[in-house]
């Protein structure tokens, strides 16, 4: 569901980890084309997608919010 709604939100690309250390954590990441694409992307969200993302947040086992990351591209060219 999570793939399903990033992709339709306009990520580039999905993926779901899962850490081989810990076998109960897993990490998501979604591209973006850019920093405005990400942050267009929650007006995108429609009230079904914010529940299947509220469902897979639920999955935490403390009950809290996932932690969210950002990193932004930085061309090789620029080094």
């Amino acid at each position: 569901e999570c793939r399903r709604v990033r992709l339709r939100c306009g990520a580039l690309d999905w993926r779901l980890f899962e850490d081989v250390a810990h076998a109960d954590r897993w990490l998501e990441i979604w591209l973006m084309e850019s920093w405005t694409a990400h942050l267009r992307e929650e007006g995108r969200l429609t009230d079904s997608d914010r529940a299947a993302l509220a469902r897979a947040a639920a999955l935490q086992k403390d009950g809290g919010a996932p932690e969210a990351v950002r990193y932004l591209n930085v061309p090789h060219e620029m080094f």
